[in-house]
Parts: structure tokens; sequence; C-alpha cells
């Protein structure tokens, strides 16, 4: 089993699964379309879904099971899933001595088969005993307390049988220092703007080079624009996009930006307007300087920039993207902001999401324990 990529006659892509034989296997197919089309799922997510429906579908296949009785036998793919190579041309054997995927990989996998198997138990493809094997009745009181709703109230839900324990990581927060490292490693304007947006807005790559000119709004009333906010600020959209960039959050959001910010887009401004292929292109990031000229810059291609920016700025290991919103998130708390405040200027749906973006300074914890000191030896206390 290996994963495919489809385009639709609307240009819209997803992918699916297609066996040895070339044939699309047809409830997996059907469960991916879901995603893309009723669930308005990215394409990105329809390939990592694709992938672990497939890696399901192999073991399957290797050990001679029906997938839909294999349910049954989750554990033993966990095993399978951190021991056996799923290298293309390759029949998975034995398990081998050094794990080949970590916890948040197969957890990711059994995500996917998850979905994919009670999608088949919905729509009739699968026995309803298969969701036993799957997930166990839990009560909410184990869940954080702003996921168990306004009134606080016990109830059942759910719960995933299988899942891998995995060390939660702090996320790499880029620091000042790196940013302005990476901008003095930038060779063009266009490539300033674009860490500029990354630091100061904290945008996703997606919604990055998912930007369009009408999406703008610099030193501008931007009441002439049907557009009520004040000063200057970038509108973040979900749309469909023909380089493959999308805005995670299904509804759109207003993140303003600073003079720092306008003026590197004035530059770029200067800059993109002496390539005529450029103009043609609505897309804020465009391509200057390779083929296919003035065409719109891809997620990838962020990736790329940062890479060689962080080469030639002799940062090891090389700053992404995630790192740089890390970083404005961060930067936001320290300089005063509230938690809901980098919950809305980040776009995520649950403030639960934005905790995870959190790297307090060194500075602002140790003032947090000289505050307490500071109380316990005031008067009166």
């Amino acid at each position: 089993m290996r994963t495919f990529p489809v385009q639709m006659p609307s240009g819209m892509r997803y992918w699916t699964v297609i066996g040895e034989d070339l044939l699309v296997m047809s409830v997996a197919d059907a469960y991916l379309r879901y995603l893309r089309f009723g669930r308005d799922a990215a394409e990105s997510t329809t390939k990592t879904y694709a992938g672990a429906v497939a890696l399901y579908l192999s073991w399957c296949a290797a050990t001679g099971q029906d997938w839909r009785a294999a349910a049954g036998k989750m554990p033993a793919f966990v095993l399978w899933l951190r021991h056996s190579p799923s290298q293309p041309g390759t029949t998975p054997g034995g398990p081998v001595e050094a794990a080949v995927r970590g916890p948040r990989r197969i957890n990711c996998v059994l995500a996917g088969v998850r979905g994919f198997l009670t999608f088949a138990v919905d729509h009739g493809e699968a026995p309803r005993g298969v969701l036993g094997h799957l997930y166990e009745l839990a009560n909410s009181q184990d869940l954080p307390a702003e996921a168990r709703g306004e009134d606080g109230a016990w109830r059942l839900r759910m719960k995933a049988r299988h899942r891998v324990p995995a060390i939660r990581q702090r996320p790499d927060r880029a620091s000042d220092e790196d940013v302005l490292a990476l901008l003095r490693a930038c060779l063009s304007a266009r490539d300033r703007l674009l860490v500029m947006l990354l630091a100061r807005a904290g945008l996703r790559r997606g919604e990055l080079v998912g930007l369009r000119r009408e999406d703008v709004h610099f030193l501008v009333d931007s009441s002439s624009l049907g557009c009520g906010f004040p000063g200057s600020h970038l509108h973040v959209v979900r749309r469909q996009n023909t380089n493959g960039a999308w805005a995670k959050a299904r509804h759109s959001r207003i993140v303003p930006v600073d003079s720092l910010v306008v003026h590197a887009h004035d530059q770029y401004f200067t800059e993109r307007v002496m390539n005529p292929a450029a103009g043609e292109s609505d897309f804020v990031f465009v391509n200057l300087f390779r083929a296919p000229m003035g065409a719109p810059m891809t997620p990838a291609a962020v990736n790329e920039l940062l890479a060689a920016a962080s080469r030639r700025a002799g940062l090891d290991p090389a700053v992404h993207p995630h790192a740089l919103r890390h970083g404005f998130a961060s930067n936001v708390l320290d300089a005063g902001g509230s938690i809901d405040e980098v919950q809305e200027l980040l776009g995520h749906a649950s403030i639960s999401s934005s905790q995870v973006y959190l790297h307090p300074a060194p500075e602002r914890l140790r003032a947090a324990v000289e505050r307490v000191a500071l109380a316990a030896t005031s008067p009166g206390t």
C-alpha cells in the first residue's frame, strides 16, 4: 500500500491510498475525500492520514489479517510501527533491534487509523464492535478545566485505548539575536519581509505565502476597504491557493503589525516592481530570482530560505518557521501581553494550544520570584 495524490477537476488535491495493483482502496479513499471536502481539511492533512492508513493496511497484508478484524490487535500494530521500516519496495518483516518511529509519530499514525476505522463503522463498512477496540468510556474530570465546558459538569467521553507515552518537549524559541542574524543574512528585501512577518506577526508559513495583496492594509484608511480595524494590519484568510498554502484556522483573523514590518514591506514593494512578471500575481510573496518568475512562493520554499539564511548566519541548528512563531508569542507575553491576546494573535481555537508556545524569558522568571520575595517582606504582610 502507498499514498497517491489526486487532483480534482476544480484543481483541489487530496491524497488517497492505492495497492500494489494500483487500484484505489475504496473505503480509505472515501474517508480521505471526506476529510478534504467534508471537513475542509488541508491537503497536507490528507497526506498525513493517507500515510497512516497505508501503514495500517500494509501491516494487515503482511500479517494476513482482514483490516476490520485487525482492529482488535492494535498493540501488535503499535509494536510493528515501532520497529518495522516502511521503505518502498520492501516487505515489513519481524522487529528490528532499534526503534524506527518515535512516540509522537506512532500516535499520529494511530489517530489517522482510528479516524479511518470510525468512518468505516459509521458508513457500514465495518462492524460496530470495532469501536470497542479503539475507544473506552472515560469521564471528563481528567481534562483541563477549560475543556470541561462552562458548567464544569461530569460527562462521559470516548477515550482512545492505544496511545504511546511521549515526553512533551518545549518547542524551540528563536531569540531576538537569532532574528537579527537572519535579517543580516537575507539577500533581498523580500526575504527580510518574510522573516519579519514570521518573527513579528507570528504567522505560520502557510499563512505567510498564502497572503494576497488585498490582505495587506498598511498605512491606508481601512474604512475605504470595508475594514474598520485601526492601524496597519494583515488579514489572514483561509482560501484555496495554487501554491499549496493553507491557513490552518477556519476563521479569518486580523494581525496588527508595527512600523518595522511596514518599512520592510515598502522596501520589498520597490524591489518587486522591478520584476515585470511579479505584477501579474496577486500573491504577496512571489519568485523574483528563479523560475517560474512571478509564481507564488510555496511553503517548502520558506523552509529552504530560512535554512540557507541560517547557514550564512552561522546558526546551528537552522531556525525553522515555527521557532520564529514561538519567539513572537513569548515576546508578546514578556512585554506584558496576556494569554488571550496571544491566542487571538496566533489564531488558536483553544487557549491550551497557545500555552504550548510560551517560553518565559529568564529575566521574567527572575522578576516573578523577586515579586514574591518583595511581597513577603513588605510591612503589614
